[in-house]
């Protein structure tokens, strides 16, 4: 979300972490920004971090966001023989009220996937320059 996207509107978020850096079972991490102008934040809280396996975390307070509202997402890692199976997932809710709930109800699913697209394609990278690292 820090980079400027066609999913965002040519738009980015701003990322701030507490002192655990995501990285510890309590910490918290704030996102801000605009789409189209209109201020979007969220604030996410880590429940669940097993470190090189699995992470889990979810928004806190109340998002202000267009297309979900409340979300707990993750990865799971599994090794497979040589490789590793990344499992990335999101489970969310729609806003209730107009007119996000009508934009979460069209774009809802699609802006989930592209999330969980986006974090795959990020977990690729980072074990591909590792695999470069070693070779």
């Amino acid at each position: 979300m820090g980079k400027s996207s066609m999913m965002m509107m040519g738009s980015k978020m701003s990322t701030a972490v507490d002192a655990g850096g995501g990285r510890v079972i309590g910490s918290k991490i704030r996102m801000r920004g605009s789409v189209m102008g209109i201020p979007v934040s969220l604030e996410e809280v880590v429940i669940e971090r097993q470190p090189a396996r699995r992470k889990l975390w979810e928004t806190v307070g109340i998002p202000q966001l267009l297309v979900l509202a409340h979300y707990r997402m993750g990865f799971e890692l599994t090794p497979r023989g040589d490789s590793s199976l990344v499992r990335v997932f999101i489970d969310y809710s729609l806003p209730t009220t107009a007119p996000e709930s009508w934009l979460g109800g069209l774009l809802g699913g699609m802006y989930a996937r592209w999330c969980t697209k986006r974090m795959a394609e990020g977990a690729a990278r980072h074990f591909a320059s590792k695999a470069a690292e070693h070779s």
